[in-house]
């Protein structure tokens, strides 16, 4: 290549004494060929003051070029992938959704974002209610108070001596079980309301929403602490030994399943207490909130771990209050569909 320009460039010389204004030349000046001028392609000239001109670099060599489109290439066919997955994804989804007459609608943030949970809406999440009284204690005084008393204190002891201070792991064992009352209670209620042709009161749903809240709370738990495999296997042997025994004294006694769940809320006001004070002291890192906390409680974007515990405590409060609520109007005679659920009381 460099031949032929030298060539050019020469038989342009024997064929033309003069050259016009080339490159901010003159016309009629004589032009002096320097070294410069000899230069490979992709070059381009620059004037100078003696009225010749001497040639530069401009672009890189032709390997780097080819690598540097290639690359381009390759980044450019990857988003076209990218996007072709996406159009076929969304039209597989198009399909079944139009077949079943079924759509997620779009739901969005109040920043605009798009709502990233399929677990729960933005129409139910809340701001805990963070003033209740956490001192409250029911003074056992019936029996049945005394016993109800008597096996929460008793389970408390086999939790300690396994768990100790860490309490991440004593949360996720106390969620599998605390949501276990409120579903238990919630189906019974609902099969009662199908035999009997009677209202519940709103305790069906008060009662599920119980369940719900409790489980969203081991969800976010799941999100700070991974428990190794025994504790998932305690879970699991736990969890099935706890649902059938509450099953059967629901059934036999609602009063009685109630206080229990009443106090075993209010043990679990006292290990997020410790819990609290292990982050306060240092001795738990406080770490940012989970996405999940922050959406479903109505955190700040900038929620710590404190924050999270401290809502998660508020809202035991609330299900000790309902479900000792729920106790005394049996102790009283009554069912609960003769006095109004706390619907949203969480």
């Amino acid at each position: 290549m460099n031949r032929i320009v030298i060539r050019s460039f020469l038989r342009g010389l024997l064929h033309s004494r003069n050259f016009g204004s080339v490159a901010g030349v003159p016309g009629g000046a004589r032009m002096q060929l320097t070294f410069a001028a000899v230069a490979s392609p992709g070059t381009r000239h620059q004037s100078l003051s003696d009225g010749g001109f001497q040639w530069r670099r401009f672009l890189t060599s032709s390997k780097a070029v080819a690598e540097e489109q290639g690359k381009v290439k390759l980044e450019q066919g990857v988003k076209d992938i990218e996007n072709n997955q996406e159009k076929e994804k969304e039209k597989d989804n198009a399909l079944v959704s139009s077949y079943w007459g079924i759509y997620r609608p779009k739901i969005t943030r109040e920043d605009g974002s798009e709502w990233p949970w399929n677990c729960f809406m933005p129409w139910e999440t809340y701001r805990a209610d963070l003033s209740i009284d956490l001192g409250k204690h029911h003074q056992p005084k019936t029996f049945l108070d005394k016993v109800a008393y008597r096996v929460v204190k008793l389970l408390r002891i086999p939790t300690d001596i396994f768990f100790q201070r860490r309490y991440g792991c004593r949360a996720v064992m106390l969620e599998t079980v605390a949501a276990v009352p409120g579903m238990v209670g919630g189906m019974l209620l609902h099969l009662k309301s199908l035999r009997k042709f009677q209202h519940s009161g709103g305790w069906i749903k008060a009662l599920l929403e119980e369940a719900e809240n409790e489980r969203m709370h081991l969800m976010t738990m799941i999100e700070l602490v991974q428990p190794k495999w025994y504790e998932r296997l305690l879970v699991i042997t736990v969890q099935g030994v706890f649902f059938n025994a509450f099953f059967v004294l629901y059934l036999m006694s609602p009063k009685l399943a109630h206080r229990i769940v009443g106090y075993l809320e209010e043990e679990a006001i006292h290990s997020y207490t410790e819990y609290l004070k292990d982050i306060n002291e240092g001795k738990i890192e406080n770490v940012p909130a989970p996405a999940i906390a922050i959406d479903y409680w109505r955190l700040p974007k900038d929620a710590r771990l404190k924050d999270v515990i401290t809502v998660i405590r508020a809202d035991e409060a609330h299900h000790r209050d309902v479900n000792h609520f729920a106790s005394d109007i049996h102790f009283q005679g009554k069912e609960l569909r003769e006095s109004a659920a706390p619907l949203g009381y969480h």
